[in-house]
């Protein structure tokens, strides 16, 4: 599952975990690879230095995610210091759904297209929401100005670009009892 910053993939996750299935979420799991201790983010801090390191050493997410905002080249190298890791965490948790005979792992991955990691997975399913919404929910969620909320979309793929890639598109422009109705209709598209 995918979509662009603000588009709502959280709602369509959390119904698709109470259906049953097991949802992976590599914006969690990214979290958990950059915890201090770990591999990656020693390689964040060298790399980055103390301008994205929070008081108790972890991670400043807000920080790191307006530099690589700004420079596609610093994205380039934290993903190469992420990626690896939240790869091997998703392909264990899906290894063992598949050894609990689960009918369904939904990976969240927001940049899946951006990444390259949509050749992973059998189906992508998109969530879409026009640009301003997904401005509107940015601003309010994150508490940044429009020009930040556009910053952060903007190192993301067009959203026709998605759609034409994607298999399943659910549209979360309606109120959130529209938009669980429609993932309750994919889910039983997926089931059958």
């Amino acid at each position: 599952m995918t979509g662009g910053i603000g588009s709502g993939k959280t709602i369509v996750c959390r119904r698709l975990a109470e259906k049953g299935l097991v949802v992976v979420s590599t914006d969690e799991l990214s979290r958990l690879a950059v915890a201090p201790g770990t591999e990656a983010h020693a390689q964040i801090a060298e790399h980055f230095g103390n301008r994205v390191l929070m008081e108790d050493q972890s991670i400043d997410r807000s920080a790191l995610r307006r530099i690589i905002s700004a420079d596609p080249e610093a994205k380039k190298a934290l993903e190469s210091f992420v990626h690896p890791e939240v790869l091997r965490q998703m392909v264990a948790i899906i290894d063992d759904a598949a050894k609990k005979g689960e009918p369904l792992v939904v990976v969240e991955v927001p940049l899946l297209f951006e990444s390259g990691f949509d050749a992973w997975f059998d189906r992508v399913i998109l969530v879409s929401v026009t640009p301003e919404r997904r401005i509107e929910r940015i601003m309010a969620r994150d508490g940044v100005a429009r020009e930040e909320a556009l910053a952060m979309m903007k190192i993301q793929m067009p959203e026709d670009e998605k759609r034409k890639r994607a298999d399943f598109v659910i549209d979360n422009n309606g109120t959130e009892t529209d938009t669980l109705l429609s993932v309750d209709r994919l889910y039983e598209q997926l089931i059958a």
